[in-house]
């Protein structure tokens, strides 16, 4: 008699880590937020004619850059802050799913206070 093989290990996968972006110096790292698609009166516009956002959530921040001294300069917004951007300003990136961008401090136009 011919002895059965046991059957082979399954290997688990391992958990997927979420990469975390940690900006130098005075950038800072944004999640645009989305243009609405429809129109107050109801009409929708299409991906062709979206203009880009100009508008975002600040999702982490650099310590900020040295001034001629070598002392740090303070950026002025926070994580979780929604700030307006320069139009095509930044770095564009997609990361585990998601989009960011990377701007630097001075592209920040104003901060959004609801």
């Amino acid at each position: 008699m011919a002895a059965k093989a046991a059957p082979a290990a399954k290997a688990t996968p391992a958990a997927k880590a979420k990469t975390t972006l940690v900006p130098l110096a005075d950038r800072v790292v944004i999640t645009p937020l989305k243009q609405e698609e429809v129109t107050a009166s109801g009409l929708v516009i299409p991906d062709t004619v979206k203009e880009k956002p100009q508008q975002g959530e600040v999702v982490a921040v650099g310590p900020g850059r040295l001034d001629d001294n070598g002392k740090r300069v303070p950026i002025d917004v926070v994580k979780g802050d929604r700030i307006l951007y320069a139009k095509y300003t930044g770095t564009e990136i997609k990361l585990d799913g998601e989009e960011y961008i990377v701007l630097n401090d001075k592209d920040i136009l104003a901060k959004l206070v609801v």
